[in-house]
């Protein structure tokens, strides 16, 4: 095979990539304020083009705002999926984003539906834990999400059937009880009538059109170790990023 020489990430990217960072593991609060452009030009050695070409990433991302006063943190309504929380709670300790709140509405073991049997290969009506839970901030609802995991880790770990917030998340539980590690996921997005389970918790009538966003997640051993359906509240969007080589 002929070598190939990889292309390094522009400077603006590690620049927007270093703060996006600070701002999802909450070293940067909402409303914080970034340094000036020419900070930013001086502190990295860039030119000052090159450091607001990095503020102009952010903004388009949707993490920052700029005003004649400076560069403010602002997530705005951004959506917080799984995937962003997995990756918040092992950088940060916390898979909330400032100003965030959870409910647990509940936690229990069910009888796994066609769907959640698949992704656990298990027979239809096995013992799964369900953990549904409503997250909120200032503009409202965020989603209500609904979680499945495997049955037996009802007994490695009662807290999964318990109302009571986990002090790391189900990933972080899991962890530390079984050492499983969450290693590859998958995430599906797609547009789901609400169901009337859900309508009073997301403030949605039944059956209107809601975004959704499905992950399912491996560990080490290839082993489906949690697999959720989040529905987003009204106005709420998802986004991704990454370089492109």
């Amino acid at each position: 095979m002929t070598p190939k020489i990889e292309r390094s990430t522009p400077p603006f990217m590690q620049i927007a990539t270093h703060f996006r960072a600070k701002i999802v593991n909450g070293e940067l609060a909402p409303d914080a304020q970034l340094p000036a452009i020419t900070t930013i030009a001086s502190d990295w050695g860039v030119a000052s083009a090159t450091a607001a070409k990095a503020i102009k990433q952010l903004q388009a991302e949707r993490y920052v705002r700029s005003t004649s006063q400076g560069t403010f943190v602002d997530l705005g309504r951004r959506q917080t999926t799984g995937p962003d929380r997995l990756q918040m709670l092992r950088v940060g300790g916390s898979g909330f984003r400032p100003g965030e709140r959870v409910e647990i509405l509940d936690a229990q073991l069910v009888s796994a539906s066609a769907e959640v049997a698949e992704a656990f290969e298990v027979n239809e009506g096995a013992s799964v834990v369900q953990r549904r839970r409503r997250y909120l901030d200032d503009e409202g609802v965020v989603s209500v999400s609904t979680s499945w995991l495997s049955g037996e880790l009802a007994d490695s770990a009662p807290e999964l059937i318990s109302t009571e917030p986990l002090p790391k998340m189900t990933f972080g539980l899991i962890e530390d009880r079984t050492g499983r590690i969450v290693v590859r996921r998958r995430d599906l997005v797609s547009l789901r009538p609400v169901p009337d389970s859900l309508a009073e918790w997301l403030d949605l009538e039944p059956g209107t059109p809601a975004l959704t966003m499905t992950n399912q997640y491996w560990d080490q051993y290839g082993t489906t170790t949690e697999y959720a359906t989040d529905f987003l509240g009204a106005g709420r969007m998802l986004s991704a990023e990454q370089d492109v080589a």
